[in-house]
């Protein structure tokens, strides 16, 4: 009896440290510790962020940050920085800097020829850096209607789309709003970029659904999203209003767009451009990639 319950002693014994050592095989240290890795992302969205909403933040310590939580890429950043997101194995996701500004824009015959300059200039570096999106913008309407704004981008683009589409190269038009951030900008509706695209009738040109902006200016995101998805190459979150985190403070809600999105077949970015009001700015990121990871 007395020998029986010696081996049962053991082998319970045997069996729980068994068990223990397979939890920490199994486990990183960091768990081990208290501290808990966040779960893997799905692998359905290619998440992105934009570099200007985090300034504050050395883009070196951005790209170590992003990396550890599955983004991909980083949004609006020029020639002269791609090589630190090369380093940290990051893509440059929508380039810039062949824009003048937001306000001077294709839909003015008299910025064609610096916009021309700049983008023949700029297409070329986006191809050898093994990179694809190219932003732009319509510019301010200064009095003129749809159809005026629409000939005069149409006549400016198809000067540099040869050269986009010779370098696989897409040119993003990003939708913004004219109501509130970007009074009298023309591209301020998804069927008027849709318009424009039908016009050119390249693949080399898409546009930047903005949710932010598009929720201001029009609504019926996800409508939108389903009806025009074919001429989206890429899209941008934020809060509406506020253009703040995409929590629960704001009135979207991201997890139905972001799978409306995904239902299209979307395989683009979906880059956050959200301005976080909270102070540990690297955690509202985090939690923004886990709510749009659908």
């Amino acid at each position: 009896m007395g020998s029986d319950q010696s081996r049962r002693t053991a082998l319970k014994t045997m069996i729980t440290g068994t068990a223990i050592l397979g939890v920490s095989a199994a486990m990183p240290a960091q768990a081990l510790a208290g501290e808990l890795l966040p779960a893997p992302l799905k692998g359905n969205v290619n998440h992105a962020v934009c570099r200007w909403c985090f300034d504050g933040i050395p883009l070196e310590d951005l790209c170590v940050a992003a990396k550890k939580m599955g983004i991909k890429a980083i949004d609006l950043v020029g020639p002269a920085d791609w090589h630190i997101l090369k380093a940290h194995g990051l893509d440059s996701s929508m380039c810039n800097g062949a824009e003048l500004n937001l306000v001077d824009g294709w839909n003015d015959p008299k910025f064609h020829p610096q916009l021309i300059e700049n983008y023949s200039k700029m297409i070329p570096l986006v191809a050898a850096a093994g990179y694809k999106n190219l932003i732009c913008f319509s510019g301010s309407r200064r009095g003129k209607d749809d159809e005026t704004g629409l000939k005069n981008c149409v006549e400016g683009l198809k000067q540099v789309l040869p050269l986009a589409e010779k370098h696989n190269v897409v040119l993003v038009m990003e939708l913004l709003n004219s109501k509130i951030n970007h009074k009298d900008y023309q591209c301020d509706h998804t069927a008027w970029g849709a318009e424009l695209a039908k016009r050119l009738g390249s693949e080399n040109f898409k546009l930047l659904y903005d949710i932010y902006h598009m929720q201001i200016d029009e609504g019926d995101v996800i409508n939108n999203i389903k009806t025009f998805h074919p001429y989206i190459s890429h899209y941008h979150t934020a809060g509406v209003p506020g253009r703040n985190e995409i929590d629960e403070t704001q009135e979207l809600y991201y997890p139905a767009i972001v799978k409306a999105i995904l239902a299209t077949g979307f395989k683009g970015y979906i880059a956050q451009e959200f301005i976080p009001k909270n102070p540990d700015k690297l955690q509202s990121l985090r939690n923004a990639i886990k709510i749009c990871d659908q």
